[in-house]
């Protein structure tokens, strides 16, 4: 049976009792930045509401960040969880007078933390496949890539909250076989999901062994890795994307928690050949997480639906993407966000950027009255997802952008 709060409901919300994700947020009259909890369509404010930690929980929860908190360790964790579940739930009523609640639609959302490093992983097989048979179709797959979590180090001084717009980015790239600059014409997007490195990390020299990698994965967020396509297929041989991806990536306000995921582990993708023992582990770390992307038409005001995709098609898991990108002695920070790489399935509306979609760009998609190849200004991407429960869901939110006209 789905827990009960004193702070009402429906079924469909993304942020019942059994979620309780965090962020930070300001308000109209007050600018300080400061964590709260979403709880249906609410935030209880952790900074001024009444009772809801001892110390020294109350104190990191007086930050203007989630770096403290992420910095902890997997038992202060689970400490804050069932302190703010407890406050919340309907046997504590009389907490809806000393705790301090806000309209989510009232608040100005912020990064959750001062993101230090951020890694892009390439880890759907079917993307990789996908992308493969476009480009190098004799060989669609790479022999390194069933041998080891490819990644690449994007910018992160470029990820930006949802609802930040995204303005065209300029570029070279070519076109009609002569090399030009200009604003992409072929902006994308990839559905992408990420998560927040946290816990007492490792110091430079020492890798993380798999069998500790998930005491320092704090929780998860959606991301949207948007890419300038045709700046990336010229730029990118033989090093990875460069000016293509570090414009902006957007990601979801909450984070939530890998306890509240614990209920929708499923099994990990199957492996073949067997990796290197290094990035070996028995236990389940895949998600049964129902994922999808809409675009909003700025002229017909239509919303269509461009992806329907499960991160259950993984290849990688979290644990081994810790593992490999620790095993030089590379050392994490708390607040480091590793993500996933475009997550795609089996089935063609599984196909989680255009570019997959398109045919690299060859072909039409068809929405009924949209043609789409590549986003056009105005258009509005907005990236979903839930974990489906017993009459209650563990949901990430929206991550939404409108893209703008490239600047003069």
């Amino acid at each position: 049976m789905p827990m009960k709060s004193y702070i009402s409901y429906s079924s469909e919300s993304h942020f019942p009792l059994e979620n309780l994700p965090y962020g930070v947020f300001s308000t109209v009259d007050d600018s300080t930045h400061r964590i709260g909890v979403a709880i249906g369509d609410k935030i209880l404010d952790l900074k001024y509401s009444k009772n809801v930690f001892d110390h020294p929980l109350y104190e990191i929860f007086q930050q203007s960040s989630l770096e403290s908190l992420m910095a902890s360790n997997k038992k202060t964790w689970s400490q804050a969880r069932k302190s703010i579940q407890s406050y919340l739930s309907i046997e504590n009523s009389k907490n809806l007078e000393n705790g301090v609640f806000w309209d989510q639609n009232e608040v100005q959302m912020h990064l959750p933390v001062s993101i230090g490093d951020y890694t892009d992983f390439f880890s759907s097989y079917y993307h990789a496949y996908n992308c493969g048979t476009l480009f190098t179709p004799e060989k669609p797959i790479a022999d390194n890539w069933k041998n080891m979590p490819v990644a690449y180090h994007g910018r992160s001084s470029s990820i930006r909250i949802s609802g930040t717009p995204i303005i065209r980015p300029f570029g070279q790239y070519l076109k009609d076989e002569k090399v030009t600059f200009g604003p992409t014409e072929m902006l994308d997007y990839e559905l992408e999901m990420a998560f927040f490195v946290g816990g007492k990390l490792n110091s430079l020299g020492e890798p993380i062994p798999i069998s500790k990698a998930s005491d320092h994965i704090f929780g998860m967020v959606l991301l949207n890795d948007w890419s300038a396509r045709d700046t990336q297929l010229w730029e990118s041989f033989f090093l990875g994307p460069f000016l293509s991806k570090n414009f902006i990536s957007t990601i979801s306000p909450w984070i939530v928690t890998m306890e509240a995921l614990e209920e929708f582990k499923t099994d990990n993708f199957k492996q073949d050949p067997a990796p290197l023992k290094y990035l070996q582990h028995d236990v389940k770390y895949n998600f049964d997480i129902n994922l999808n992307a809409t675009l909003r038409d700025p002229k017909s005001q239509k919303t269509y639906s461009i992806c329907n995709t499960n991160y259950k098609y993984m290849y990688w898991t979290p644990l081994q993407q810790i593992a490999h990108h620790t095993i030089t002695g590379c050392n994490l920070q708390p607040g480091d966000l590793l993500s996933s790489g475009t997550i795609s399935g089996p089935e063609e509306e599984q196909r989680a950027c255009l570019v997959e979609k398109n045919l690299g760009g060859k072909v039409f998609v068809d929405l009924g009255e949209r043609k789409l190849k590549f986003f056009e200004d105005g258009d509005e991407v907005t990236i979903s997802g839930f974990c489906q429960g017993n009459g209650y869901r563990i949901g990430f939110g929206n991550c939404s952008s409108k893209i703008l006209p490239a600047k003069s």
